[in-house]
């Protein structure tokens, strides 16, 4: 078998095309049928795009912006770009006008290939009149001047060498959870080294199968999947629609499937729905019966084949992860950032004991506490810096050390676990500090809380702002209450005096990517909900528990 230990990630397209030529690589639903590309067929179709982008005028180093939900031609524009030694740049398919024109402005983008979008004329606005564009074969993509089939009736180019591994591969934008999003400068070597990472930690093969539909513009994916994919052989999938989401994971049957704590939640309350936790968990009880209903559930789902579960991109709940876990589906947890390239701690091989970490170290990495608490990690995949942005690059890198910004702790084991954000912690009127997140973690253990934040910068005491599981039904308010305030009791009883909560808000208007309070990787904007809610004290309703019916902060 051939060394591809040092191989960078087009070369091992190369390799893949050589030595499995025919093997179904991509499968990708449109119309109600299944296309499938193999090795070759997404090799040759790269090849032709990069020689059509070249007839347009562009060059090596030039900038090239990819907008567009997952989908086979997203993983072939993603070649295409490192043949003709251009740097692609990817922006969230949700991404709206005003963030789609500052990335394209900000990294000097001279071209856009558009695809799969759910309401392109939102994005429209914020590309530029003057810039090249290009679609991919979808009807949900913006006019272009250029169409999929011509870019391809291109002679394919002769396989180029690949860049050298201190070439600058990609920029990859940040969510922007605390402003405008960053671009992290990522070259070949790295994202190699991340790849190769990933897939010796998980033991990824060519027996796996793998289903794409976290955006590919957020690091993740593009190392968890698509890295992954070229570094371990492992077949792809994508979905075709929201609507025949579960019917596309069956039809690939995945043994490998990440997701986020919002839709592992999601699967949780649908599956309540049908089958009531009472009645759950007395079937449970019967052995027979019990390896029935979890075939039964993971079915449903279309993850009987999976052998490993993944979550990761926000903190996830312990009692969610203990609930799989009763069903024999254990979800690894997982913790990076876009600087590190998503691949730092993993809990994998699962360990039970170990739920509420979100693992250790995966191979190559060294992580270390600082005096402050501050986490710190070291390994072979992270960014080169932030694009145009030095003197934040100095204060994020240090002496071979990324300056994370989170806060944790590391057990006798080397697993860590995270205890919240430097930035994120606030003083109350007391003058004493409160760490958000680990009271966050202790409100989503009740089923009912979906979402969280704890906010309270300058106020008496905290106050907790939630969002409830979806389907709750809010016509029952007085059982909803009880609950609620019994939580907000055993969570209190926990803290010092002055991180106390005052109450809990139930907001009834959802946080969403499309009103801004949530980044397309899902992550709350907490700093506009601490500014919205600034004086909250001296407008709180009557009670500890409320239902608030007033209008979120303005998008800005």
């Amino acid at each position: 078998m051939t060394d591809t230990s040092d191989k960078l990630p087009l070369e091992m397209l190369y390799h893949r095309a050589e030595q499995q030529p025919e093997d179904v690589y991509l499968r990708q639903p449109k119309d109600g049928h299944w296309h499938e590309y193999s090795w070759s067929q997404v090799l040759e179709q790269a090849s032709r795009l990069v020689a059509g982008l070249q007839t347009l005028g562009l060059e090596p180093g030039d900038k090239v912006a990819l907008l567009s939900k997952n989908c086979a031609e997203w993983f072939i524009c993603d070649f295409a770009l490192q043949m003709g030694g251009f740097v692609s740049v990817p922006i969230y398919p949700t991404a709206g006008a005003d963030t789609v024109r500052y990335v394209l402005e900000h990294s000097e983008s001279r071209a856009i290939i558009t695809g799969k979008l759910d309401d392109p004329q939102v994005q429209a606005p914020g590309i530029p009149d003057s810039m090249i564009r290009i679609a991919m074969p979808y009807p949900s993509t913006l006019h272009t001047q250029h169409d999929w089939g011509s870019m391809l009736a291109h002679e394919p180019v002769a396989q180029p060498p690949a860049p050298a591994s201190d070439r600058l591969m990609t920029l990859v934008y940040t969510s922007g959870s605390t402003g405008n999003p960053k671009g992290v400068m990522i070259e070949f070597g790295t994202y190699a080294a991340a790849c190769r990472g990933i897939v010796e930690t998980a033991g990824l093969n060519s027996e796996d199968r793998a289903f794409s539909y976290l955006p590919l513009s957020h690091i993740t994916e593009r190392v968890y999947v698509l890295g992954a994919s070229l570094y371990g052989g492992v077949q792809v999938g994508f979905a075709q629609s929201l609507d025949t989401f579960i019917e596309d994971v069956k039809t690939i049957s995945p043994t490998v499937f990440i997701s986020v704590p919002r839709l592992w939640t999601n699967f949780r309350s649908r599956i309540l729905e049908k089958l009531p936790q009472n009645k759950l968990d007395l079937l449970l009880k019967i052995p027979f019966i019990s390896n029935l209903v979890k075939k039964k559930i993971r079915a449903g789902l279309g993850l009987n084949d999976a052998r490993i579960l993944g979550c990761g991109s926000a903190p996830v709940s312990p009692s969610l992860l203990r609930w799989y876990e009763q069903l024999d589906m254990p979800i690894t947890e997982a913790w990076g950032m876009t600087e590190n390239l998503a691949y730092s701690t993993l809990n994998y091989p699962y360990r039970s004991d170990k739920v509420g970490t979100v693992g250790k170290p995966g191979v190559h990495v060294d992580i270390r506490i600082a005096d402050n608490g501050e986490i710190l990690c070291r390994c072979p995949g992270m960014m080169r810096g932030y694009y145009k942005q030095e003197s934040a690059t100095r204060e994020t890198l240090q002496d071979a050390w990324l300056h994370t910004g989170d806060q944790g702790q590391l057990d006798e084991d080397g697993y860590l676990t995270i205890t919240g954000r430097l930035k994120d912690a606030f003083k109350t009127a007391k003058g004493k500090y409160v760490l958000p997140v680990p009271i966050e973690a202790m409100l989503t253990d009740n089923a009912l809380i979906e979402q969280a934040c704890v906010i309270g910068s300058g106020q008496a005491q905290p106050v907790a702002l939630v969002q409830l599981a979806e389907g709750t039904d809010l016509q029952h308010k007085g059982p909803i209450a009880e609950q609620l305030d019994a939580t907000l009791g055993h969570i209190n009883r926990q803290l010092e005096s002055h991180q106390r909560l005052g109450g809990i808000l139930i907001m009834q208007k959802p946080w969403t990517i499309e009103n801004d309070i949530m980044t397309p990787t899902l992550k709350i904007k907490r700093h506009l909900l601490e500014q919205h809610y600034a004086d909250l004290d001296q407008r709180w309703p009557q009670g500890r528990i409320v239902l608030w019916e007033q209008d979120l902060p303005e998008k800005t």
